[in-house]
């Protein structure tokens, strides 16, 4: 009789939240030791799952994470599988993508293929209510896109410039890593919005429909298992140190604002 501790284990990566740099959410530094710890359980079997839902954020981190799964696929020789569960969108689409196989539910938010930069302007706002701002810089663009100052064409071209050149990063990365899976109609791939799985499977976002365990199952046999690994969040002291009451409330509102919500 096969006892339960000798079940085949597949290594599972949980890459779950928002993805920005600050302590507590997904980045390079707090998932690094899980993608190493997984890879190293990989050689094995040869076969890894990332297990992603995320609404994006940081194209930064997104890149830094995506790149580390690859160097470490490559080096490890092991396949990489990835199963979206209710969002890989934006960011989250992009961790997707470090994958060699892409899966989903009919019913997940894949996608979101484009860049954004937004915010608010007081110009107006502290005109009327008399308030003086004083401000000394060196550098004639150390300010662009001052919250507080009118709207500047020049910097808001600048601005376009640098999205532009995101979205075509994000664009090439998708192109790499799905080739010739991809629909030929890119307008409707790399517009910015995203879709359910069901649309994302028709223009070759995703390869098909699956859980984890189906895919463990797959992978490792009918007795094979999970082996859930997922980034540690700070704790204990650290954690008060570096998170306080006002960053967690941040935290809280951008990850409802840049959720969509489904409903059933």
């Amino acid at each position: 009789m096969r006892l339960p501790f000798t079940r085949p284990k597949i290594p599972v990566i949980q890459l779950r939240g928002i993805i920005a740099a600050r302590p507590g959410l997904l980045n390079l530094d707090g998932c690094a030791p899980a993608l190493e710890r997984g890879f190293a359980l990989a050689r094995k079997r040869g076969h890894l799952i990332l297990a992603i839902d995320s609404p994006g954020g940081s194209a930064t981190q997104s890149d830094l994470i995506g790149q580390m799964i690859r160097r470490q696929a490559e080096t490890n020789k092991v396949e990489v599988s990835a199963v979206i569960g209710d969002l890989g969108a934006s960011g989250g689409y992009w961790l997707a993508c470090a994958a060699d196989r892409v899966f989903a539910s009919r019913l997940s938010i894949v996608g979101s293929i484009g860049v954004v930069s937004e915010g608010f302007g007081f110009a107006d706002f502290i005109r009327r209510h008399g308030v003086e701002r004083r401000v000394l810089t060196a550098g004639e663009h150390k300010r662009r896109n001052d919250i507080f100052a009118p709207r500047r064409p020049e910097d808001e071209a600048f601005t376009q410039a640098l999205l532009d050149e995101v979205h075509e990063m994000f664009k090439g990365w998708v192109r790499a890593r799905r080739g010739a899976r991809l629909s030929a109609d890119e307008a409707q791939i790399f517009d910015g919005g995203y879709m359910l799985g069901e649309r994302a499977r028709a223009l070759g976002l995703i390869d098909g429909f699956a859980d984890v365990d189906q895919l463990v199952k797959e992978l490792g046999g009918e007795k094979a298992r999970p082996l859930w690994l997922r980034p540690r969040p700070p704790s204990g002291l650290l954690r008060l140190l570096m998170r306080n009451a006002a960053e967690a409330a941040l935290d809280a509102a951008e990850e409802r604002a840049a959720t969509p919500t489904l409903l059933a």
